[in-house]
């Protein structure tokens, strides 16, 4: 088979993982072209890595070859740059948040699905060893009726971080904290548990931080099946610890830490999993871990295209965790 031909539309700091994913997926993926608008960028890029740079954005739209693009610039020129891939019926991994509010974001996931194009979504942590293994957990019922969902979510970003222009404001990023960080552990939490139907919460912006947006919330919330949970969430937590999901059933209690799991059964038997130290870019540096969840996750969405695998990460996922972001701001407000 033919290998699938695709373009990386930005390379900001989310670049070099999905090149060198790319590149070690190299048999079956090639990457024909490597855009931004920017020169120095583009000679930054080429310098590192063996792939075809473009200042022409028009030019990967209108190339036939090109099968599907790899979506890397800031969260408010998503949806355009959708509209423009769906109408060029190119394939479509999209990096989260969607975009900066929830009614582009639903507009998004709307036009891929109408132009019958495949749409993922970059949130890499659902392919976690640990990860992989509670969602076996939870699906095989072991837990019994979840009775408590809760998620923590304590990174650390310096105030360096948001003075970087367009950082942690609603134009550009559309939130803080949660939109562009928790996203990730948010995303799992629903995974698991399903979306809550009431929440209450407190949001602020400490006085660690000088931006916009909300850097520290904690939420309460409820399950339609009973389950009750908490989420708290900052960037204001030095220098950054693992983040945390514990999910409390009638039959036992599975937590997920970092790269591990820990689970106890009330029948006496346990499981671990996890520990593949890849890290989690809680402290300053946001991308301090390696790019293999990247990589599996656009195996993932090459084997969907090519074979017609069930994608992991989809748009409606995504889009699940910005409606309850949006649910947790709202009762702040």
């Amino acid at each position: 088979m033919a290998k699938l031909k695709v373009a990386m539309i930005g390379l900001g700091m989310a670049a070099g993982h999905h090149a060198r994913s790319l590149l070690d997926l190299s048999d079956r993926i090639e990457c024909v072209a490597a855009y931004s608008p920017t020169a120095a960028r583009r000679e930054a890029f080429a310098a590192q890595y063996p792939i075809p740079t473009s200042g022409d954005l028009d030019a990967i739209f209108e190339d036939a070859k090109i099968e599907a693009v790899l979506i890397l610039t800031p969260p408010n020129t998503h949806l355009e740059l959708v509209r423009r891939a769906a109408a060029a019926k190119k394939h479509i991994l999209l990096e989260k948040p969607l975009d900066i509010t929830f009614e582009r974001s639903e507009t998004i996931v709307h036009i891929a699905k109408q132009a019958g194009v495949l749409f993922g979504v970059v949130l890499q942590n659902r392919f976690r060893a640990a990860v992989l293994a509670l969602d076996e957990i939870v699906k095989s019922g072991r837990l019994g009726h979840l009775v408590e969902a809760s998620a923590a979510i304590r990174n650390w970003r310096p105030q360096s971080y948001y003075d970087v222009e367009g950082r942690g404001t609603r134009a550009r990023d559309g939130g803080g904290v949660l939109l562009t960080q928790g996203i990730h552990t948010i995303d799992l939490l629903l995974s698991f548990a399903g979306l809550p139907q009431e929440v209450a919460s407190i949001v602020r912006t400490s006085p660690i931080h000088s931006m916009e947006t909300e850097d520290l919330v904690a939420a309460t919330f409820s399950f339609q099946g009973g389950a009750i949970g908490t989420l708290n969430a900052t960037t204001c937590a030095y220098p950054g610890l693992p983040d945390r999901i514990e999910l409390i059933g009638t039959k036992g209690t599975a937590v997920f830490s970092g790269d591990t799991l820990q689970a106890a059964f009330m029948d006496g038997t346990q499981i671990a999993a996890g520990g593949d130290n890849s890290g989690s870019g809680a402290g300053a540096n946001p991308m301090a871990f390696g790019h293999e969840l990247h990589r599996a996750l656009i195996e993932n969405f090459c084997d969907a295209i090519r074979d017609g695998a069930r994608l992991r990460v989809t748009g409606e996922d995504a889009l699940n965790a910005h409606r309850f972001i949006e649910a947790i701001l709202a009762a702040g407000r």
